[in-house]
C-alpha cells in the first residue's frame, strides 16, 4: 500500500511540475523537457532491467540529442569558438 501512495505522490509532483513549466515556458520548451525526461526514463529502464540497447535505440538517441542541440541553438554559440580555434597558430 505504501508503494501505491509513493507512486501517486511521485506522479502528482511530476504532473504539477509540467503544469508549472507550461505557465513559465513556451510549448516547444515544455515538449523538449518532457521528451528528454522520457528519454532518461527509457535509458534508466534499459539499464535497470538489463534489456539490450539496439541500433534503433542509438538512432533514437541521436535524434533526441541533435534535436535538443538544434533547439538550444548551440551551433550558433559554437561558431565563434570554432573560428578562433581554427585561426590558432599550429604548434610544431
Amino acid at each position: 500500500m505504501i508503494t501505491v501512495i509513493e507512486n501517486k505522490l511521485n506522479l502528482y509532483v511530476c504532473i504539477r511540475g509540467v503544469f508549472i513549466l507550461t505557465t513559465e515556458c513556451t510549448s516547444l520548451t515544455v515538449t523538449l523537457v518532457v521528451t528528454l525526461r522520457k528519454f532518461v526514463s527509457l535509458i534508466f529502464s534499459i539499464l535497470y532491467f538489463r534489456n539490450p540497447f539496439t541500433g534503433w535505440h542509438w538512432l533514437g538517441t541521436a535524434f533526441v540529442f541533435v534535436g535538443t542541440l538544434m533547439y538550444t541553438e548551440v551551433w550558433n554559440s559554437l561558431g565563434p569558438f570554432l573560428a578562433r580555434w581554427r585561426k590558432r597558430p599550429k604548434e610544431e
